[in-house]
């Protein structure tokens, strides 16, 4: 008899210690994917920032400068801001502004987000939600360089052809960073 609730004991305990490594590999996976949605949401912003700065009159030549049997050249001009050289140089720089990211917990349903608590311009920014720790921002910045070193083809793809919604469509549909990136409201970050 005493053996039985021995074991009954021991299988309770074991049963409790199984939950509890599920529960913690499931929050850690979900923490995981918070960091690289929030980093692809960034990576995002930043770059159409960046792109905004560049002056849509500025045209660079693309193209190549053979000549063709004809005659004729296959040279054509693209917007510089939106040129593969451009985005390029972006995407060397965008994952350093990771640093001006603080971490935002939704209190219903605990997941993480990423927002700007350094102004671009000046302004002053209400930082009242947001939590400023090194370790979520090297986080951040390591996602970062991750997508874009996995991403690139689909970053310069995306930045060089769309203007509508590339949060959604690069982070949600095309690299399935952001399983739940469709209930985020788009001017979270």
């Amino acid at each position: 008899m005493f053996r039985d609730k021995m074991r009954g004991a021991a299988l309770l305990l074991t049963s409790c210690v199984v939950v509890f490594l599920l529960l913690s590999f499931s929050r850690a996976a979900r923490q995981g994917q918070d960091i690289r949605c929030g980093a692809c949401r960034a990576l995002v912003d930043e770059m159409e920032w960046a792109i905004s700065q560049v002056d849509p009159k500025k045209m660079i030549q693309t193209g190549s400068f053979r000549i063709n049997p004809d005659g004729s050249q296959s040279i054509r001009e693209v917007p510089l801001a939106r040129s593969e050289g451009n985005l390029l140089d972006l995407m060397e720089s965008v994952c350093e502004r990771m640093e001006d990211y603080g971490e935002r917990t939704d209190p219903s349903t605990n997941r993480k987000s990423y927002v700007r608590v350094k102004s671009r311009t000046g302004e002053a920014l209400d930082l009242s939600e947001a939590a400023l720790d090194s370790r979520a921002t090297s986080s951040l910045k390591f996602a970062c360089e991750t997508i874009v070193e996995h991403h690139e083809d689909e970053i310069i793809e995306f930045f060089a052809h769309e203007t509508d919604n590339v949060k959604d469509k690069l982070c949600s549909k095309r690299t399935d960073l952001c399983d739940h990136a469709l209930n985020i409201p788009h001017d979270e970050l």
